[in-house]
């Protein structure tokens, strides 16, 4: 009789994986179903906002604030995670200046991850709001507020902030991470080849070096003395506090949580959020018993944007072209393919009469660079052609600017860093002394190959260092071609140095300081022509907009109890994701700032 009997693993794996497969194809069904029933409804859509009077745009800033926006599917919990870009914040504000039904703006800064130029356009943006007379009131609240929070807040008439909330006012700190003390313990060598008199290109220093080297630190010294100048000097003349009294404030580390921050008249006033509600209802005049109306500006923006999009499509307009990430020949972010697609598209489309290519990026392959700045160079012989710098236009995001006829940066933009290197790694001492792996090899030729077994020859090296200086010298052409000056000129300020918007202006990298708007308003001037265009262009899909009208309704229920990953952990995994990426001659930023 036991030998009839089944065995539990028997009877549970084949009934498990029935029911693991009978849901997936349930799963599938589903969403064939919800295709069909959402494409039945043609036109389907969000209903378009009906604003009532006396509605005040709820602006709630937090994750990652970039160019480009990003809508991504998280089937986990059926949801789309989306990522509002620049141009939207910066149009639904345009829009919100002239819409008689919003009275003001309550801004609520989350701890958003931004570049410092981004924070000053940002400023800027709600600057032109409130000129039209509307109010802006800021509220700082949560565990920690971090100095561009308020940076951006300080821009805005009436700032609040919860008492309790940590503000540390310490000024600027910049860091690097220096991996050669590991990787001699590993036994793993790095050759690093820098263009001719390159000692400002410092990216390469982590292999080789243990600290910063002396042309390293001076450059990140005035880097970071200039962003804080710039920045010191926006708050101290909004805010009506003087310069030396702000560094005071730093030296003596006298503000260290929101109720310093009121004490010293950096913001007006400490109050718990229901008093700040409170406070707009007055604002807007209504009882107080009466809800407010909080639209929420992520929607209403959203909305204005595709609207405005969809109507300048149809006329002739201006072409803004979002360059955004690391210089790649494939992939997602500023890569040929995907940057060139869209330039070829832009110069033979006879309803585009300008061009701006809005470039935010630390750089990266030198060839892409070259194919980039060949397809840039094809459009401005065809149309005008301006470039707007963002958070980062540096090395290889410098390089392909070079075809611009008039180059824009923001006063804190990050770039320059004209400069070249190549990174070549030998593992043969790790494998063998580590691991326990030997190699052996046969080559038909002297030269048969680069590999991780194979360290380098000082004949080698110097071949190395000769395509590395040809490449430079091509770099350094192509700047003085575009900015129309001497090669000599050019030696003066790169050698692989950076440098902010503001003091690249007066080394002749860049024509204006201004940003995204402020390039758009020289074009349109230009060109006459008011519709812009932004690309790539966002087409709406029926399925993510039923995904949208599902979140709406599940707002309420959103878990805020994230695990977040440690910042400087995160900071190496970027660091060491970045050495993963190098493959061939570089021409990337020699560091990525993070501001809190």
């Amino acid at each position: 009789m036991s030998e009839n009997r089944l065995s539990f693993s028997k009877l549970f794996w084949p009934s498990f994986l029935a029911v693991i497969v009978a849901g997936f194809v349930g799963m599938v069904f589903f969403f064939l179903i919800l295709g069909g029933i959402i494409g039945s409804f043609g036109d389907f859509g969000p209903a378009p906002l009906a604003l009532r009077e006396k509605t005040v745009l709820h602006v709630k800033l937090t994750g990652t604030i970039q160019d480009e926006s990003a809508d991504s599917f998280d089937p986990t919990a059926l949801r789309l995670n989306r990522t509002i870009g620049l141009p939207e914040i910066i149009i639904g504000l345009q829009e919100a200046a002239q819409d008689s039904k919003i009275k003001g703006v309550f801004l609520e800064m989350n701890n958003p991850s931004m570049g410092m130029a981004t924070a000053e356009e940002l400023r800027e943006a709600i600057n032109e709001f409130q000129k039209t007379g509307k109010f802006v009131v800021a509220y700082l609240s949560g565990e920690q507020i971090g100095q561009l929070d308020y940076y951006v807040s300080s821009i805005c008439k009436e700032i609040y902030g919860m008492s309790g909330s940590n503000f540390l006012w310490s000024g600027l700190h910049a860091e690097s991470y220096f991996f050669k003390n590991l990787l001699d313990e590993l036994q793993i060598g790095v050759m690093v080849v820098r263009g001719k008199e390159n000692d400002f290109k410092s990216a390469v220093e982590p292999f080789f070096r243990s600290e910063m080297s002396d042309s390293s630190r001076l450059q990140m010294k005035e880097l970071l003395g200039g962003l804080w100048q710039k920045s010191r000097n926006d708050i101290s003349k909004s805010r009506g506090i003087d310069t030396l009294f702000l560094d005071s404030l730093v030296n003596t580390f006298a503000v260290r949580n929101l109720r310093h921050a009121a004490e010293h008249q950096m913001i007006d006033k400490a109050l718990y959020r229901h008093e700040v509600i409170a406070l707009l209802k007055k604002k807007v005049g209504i009882d107080e018993n009466t809800p407010l109306r909080l639209q929420d500006f992520g929607k209403y923006a959203r909305d204005t944007f595709h609207d405005q999009q969809l109507l300048a499509r149809q006329e002739r307009h201006i072409a803004v072209i979002l360059a955004e990430g690391d210089v790649a020949t494939s992939g997602k972010g500023l890569s040929t393919e995907r940057i060139a697609k869209m330039l070829r598209q832009v110069r033979d489309d006879d309803d585009v009469r300008g061009v701006i290519l809005r470039i935010n990026s630390p750089g990266g392959s030198a060839l892409a660079s070259e194919e980039i700045w060949k397809e840039v160079s094809l459009t401005a012989d065809k149309k005008p052609l301006y470039i707007s710098m963002g958070d980062y236009a540096a090395s290889g995001g410098y390089y392909i600017a070079m075809p611009g006829a008039k180059i824009f940066a923001n006063s804190m933009t990050i770039t320059g860093s004209i400069g070249v290197f190549g990174v070549v790694p030998y593992a043969g001492d790790f494998l063998k002394n580590k691991l326990g792996i030997t190699t052996d090899e046969v080559r038909s030729h002297r030269y048969g190959s680069l590999s991780l077994t194979h360290q380098l020859s000082k004949e080698e090296l110097a071949f190395m260092q000769m395509e590395v200086d040809e490449v430079y010298t091509q770099f350094v052409d192509r700047v003085a071609n575009g900015r129309k000056m001497t090669a000599a000129e050019v030696q003066l300020v790169a050698r692989g140095r950076v440098w902010t918007g503001e003091d690249a202006k007066k080394a002749g990298l860049v024509d204006a300081v201004g940003g995204m708007t402020a390039s758009i308003n020289a074009l349109t001037k230009l060109t006459r022509i008011k519709d812009v265009v932004f690309y790539p262009k966002k087409e709406e899909s029926t399925f993510n907009t039923f995904l949208t009208l599902l979140d709406e309704e599940l707002e309420n229920e959103k878990n805020s109890s994230r695990v977040e990953f440690p910042t400087d952990m995160l900071a190496i995994y970027e660091k060491l994701a970045q050495i993963k990426k190098i493959n061939g001659l570089q021409m990337r930023l020699p560091f990525i700032f993070h501001f809190y």
